[in-house]
Formats: C-alpha cells, sequence, structure tokens
C-alpha cells in the first residue's frame, strides 16, 4: 500500500487551493517507503486547462517516484492526457480535485489503475 506524509497531505491541498483556477503538477519524492515531499520542476506551465511540467530538468534522483495534479473540478478520473503521461513517468500518481480535501486525493498507477493509500502522521513517526 502507497503510503504518504500527513504533512505533505496538507500542504497539497493547501497548494492546490491557492493555485486554483488553475492547475498545477509536480513530482513525488519518496524516502523510506513514504512520500515525503513535492518537487517542482524548474520548468513548469499550469493553466486552467492543463500543466505541463518537464522531467528532464529533474535532478537525478532515484527517490522522485511519481508525480502529483491537480484538477479544478470536482472530478478526480484522468483524462487520456493524464493516463498517457502516468505510463511515461513514475509509479504512482496522485490527483487531488476541487474543493482540495484528503478526501478528493486519489492515486494511480502508471498504468491509470486505481491505488489505496495510508496517511502517515510523521509526528508519531520514529526515525
Amino acid at each position: 500500500m502507497l503510503k504518504i506524509d500527513k504533512e505533505l497531505v496538507e500542504f497539497l491541498c493547501a497548494t492546490a487551493k491557492n493555485m486554483h483556477p488553475d492547475e498545477f503538477a509536480s513530482f513525488l519524492r519518496e524516502k523510506n517507503g513514504i512520500i515525503t515531499e513535492l518537487i517542482f520542476s524548474p520548468v513548469s506551465f499550469f493553466g486552467k486547462t492543463g500543466s505541463i511540467i518537464d522531467w528532464n530538468s529533474l535532478p537525478i534522483d532515484r527517490d522522485i517516484k511519481g508525480t502529483v495534479h491537480s484538477h479544478p473540478i470536482p472530478n478526480t478520473s484522468p483524462s487520456e492526457a493524464d493516463l498517457y503521461f502516468f505510463s511515461k513517468f513514475g509509479k504512482y500518481h496522485g490527483i487531488i480535485a476541487f474543493p482540495y480535501t484528503q478526501e478528493t486525493l486519489v492515486f494511480y498507477s502508471n498504468r491509470g489503475k486505481h491505488l489505496e493509500y495510508e496517511i502517515i502522521d510523521s509526528e508519531k513517526r520514529k526515525f
């Protein structure tokens, strides 16, 4: 099961709300089996109808395992363009839909299959 840090989920919700009505997109870094960080590409374009992010501009980092982007409508289903992108980069991909809450965050595999996830409270983790 995919695991994501609670503080990151809160940050993701806030970022999507701040970007609304534009879509935003970023990459996901995983450490010790938990998604812990958003990585923004230095070559990114965000707009009302989509986002463009360039994975070629990222640093070499084996911990970057997927992507996340917002849908400024209350629909978490991936579009055809989303599914194409999923198939090209990473192993999991999040979509957070309006109104950008924990309940509207959904993850998919690189083949578009729905993935279950668990939110981990970093305050309770031991390092």
